[in-house]
């Protein structure tokens, strides 16, 4: 790890800047063994998550190698490549997972909320699940590299909305625990400290996801039977 990461990594502990999809149940896992499944597991997640949690036990789901190195393989206990868009997760053992991630994955679907159903039947009792995707505001974003209005992206097919996707969970024996608009507003009331940051880490387009509210997320916990 070159010096420059490693400043990065120091100035997001010091901050907290932990990822976003960290956030609700980072206090409570934190140091602890968990397995986690992280579904569409692109960008170097195998590493995001083994920085922020040592102990956990990863598994990843996506349908190619994308963005990820040898060694982020290396930190994945299993990795399934699957295409969500035909393919179910039967492959995957049933009431196993303590955490479940699907982050900015089911705008890319045209069948996310059959995914997350069946999701649903992965995740043990007492286990959690944390979903983030772009919010219908977007669509009327201004375009910027990287994807700021919804559009930018070519490979988004559907929008999906905050109220459908809390309720395929409610139904399917979850309580949702936290839902709405994916801000952080402590970041707001220390900006000039964020800004550094933002300025260091060339994180831009973070910072105008935070201030539009580009995205919005569910996190639901599976009640006891």
């Amino acid at each position: 790890m070159n010096k420059s990461v490693n400043i990065g990594l120091w100035l997001k502990r010091i901050f907290g800047l932990f990822p976003p999809k960290f956030r609700w149940f980072y206090r409570d896992l934190y140091g602890r063994e968990f397995t986690l499944l992280d579904v569409g597991c692109g960008n170097h997640s195998a590493s995001l998550a083994k920085t922020w949690f040592p102990k956990c036990r990863y598994h990843g789901v996506d349908k190619g190698i994308y963005a990820n190195s040898e060694e982020d393989f290396k930190l994945m206990e299993k990795f399934y490549e699957l295409d969500l868009s035909n393919t179910s997760l039967k492959s995957l053992p049933d009431n196993f997972y303590d955490v479940v991630i699907a982050n900015h994955i089911i705008e890319h679907l045209s069948n996310g909320l059959d995914l997350l159903r069946e999701i649903t039947g992965k995740i043990k009792p007492g286990g959690v699940i944390y979903v983030e995707f772009p919010s219908v505001r977007s669509m009327s974003f201004p375009s910027m590299k990287g994807t700021l209005n919804f559009c930018d992206d070519d490979t988004h097919v559907r929008v999906y909305d905050l109220k459908e996707v809390a309720n395929v969970l409610l139904v399917n024996n979850f309580k949702v625990i936290r839902a709405g608009t994916r801000r952080t507003w402590w970041k707001f009331a220390a900006l000039p400290l964020y800004l550094v940051y933002v300025i260091f880490d060339r994180k831009l387009l973070a910072l105008l996801w935070e201030i539009l509210g580009f995205a919005e997320y569910v996190y639901a916990v599976k009640k006891n039977q």
